[in-house]
């Protein structure tokens, strides 16, 4: 049986489907020393290279899919390098044989909040696409006067300069003086939707934290920078809910409890050991330069 090219490269932990489409687009992908275009498909015994390299071909059947939930602070960058050499949200992560996490989605710089990482990019792919509806639900902070009638147009949608968009849902959770805290959701994840749409009513976001993606939100136990795996029941509940089969192996205990106080402090230990371990290389380049 084939298999579009884009769906074997996502499935090897190249990047999403979304991203690899481009990849061949690009002309960087080959098949059996040809180069290969966007609609080709392979059966798993061509030998596959991007820019040069040879690709392992990860058989859907040879690992399980895994599904980690990641903490991430203010600052970090949702890239695998930063030519700035500022911290990115794949330095803290486990790493993983013959596959690589490829992240659902992004947040910019200034969010925080739960992102979700997985070795399949067929699961990541689905989880971002749009069509499938998947809700976002963010924490946010804004600066201004707020009214009814704003929230009546942010509910039923304004014009962006790519487009139409609304929230699905917002609740006002508090606030004091002119700084007020909303929840919203929005099934769409187009880049600084929430910041933009907020923006178009002349008010200013000051923090904004994604709390929950799906029907799963964040557990508040787990410490900022921290991550944790999910048991073989949430990351089936992310496939069923994309139309995917379900998993019948997971790398995690089927009995491991959820975060508990133990387990968050250790967390947080091994977050404080990272941060260290990373001033001190910052420390040792700068010296290098000089």
């Amino acid at each position: 049986m084939s298999e579009k090219l884009q769906k074997v490269l996502a499935r090897a932990g190249k990047g999403s489907r979304r991203e690899m489409e481009g990849v061949i687009s690009q002309g960087r992908v080959s098949v059996d020393g040809k180069v290969a275009y966007l609609g080709d498909r392979v059966d798993g015994t061509e030998q596959i290279r991007i820019d040069g390299h040879a690709v392992k071909i990860a058989d859907a059947e040879s690992q399980p899919c895994r599904v980690l939930v990641y903490n991430k602070p203010e600052g970090e960058m949702c890239t695998r390098k930063d030519p700035e050499g500022r911290p990115t949200v794949f330095d803290r992560l486990p790493k993983i044989d013959g596959s690589r996490w490829v992240a659902v989605g992004r947040l910019d710089i200034n969010t925080s909040g739960m992102l979700i990482f997985t070795n399949d990019g067929e699961l990541a792919n689905r989880l971002m696409h749009p069509s499938h509806e998947v809700e976002r639900e963010y924490a946010v902070r804004v600066f201004g006067e707020i009214d009814e009638a704003m929230l009546q147009r942010l509910r039923h949608g304004v014009k962006l300069e790519d487009g139409m968009a609304k929230f699905n849902k917002i609740t006002y959770t508090g606030g004091e003086g002119r700084n007020h805290w909303f929840h919203v959701v929005l099934t769409e994840g187009r880049n600084r939707e929430v910041r933009r749409l907020w923006e178009s009513q002349d008010v200013q976001v000051s923090r904004l934290i994604r709390v929950r993606y799906g029907d799963l939100q964040m557990d508040r136990r787990l410490p900022m920078g921290g991550w944790v795996e999910l048991g073989l029941k949430d990351v089936n509940y992310y496939r069923k809910l994309v139309s995917l089969t379900v998993e019948t192996q997971s790398k995690v205990a089927v009995d491991e409890k959820r975060i508990d106080h133990n387990k968050s402090r250790k967390i947080r230990k091994n977050v404080k050991k990272h941060q260290q371990r990373r001033a001190q290389s910052q420390t040792q380049s700068r010296r290098k330069r000089r």
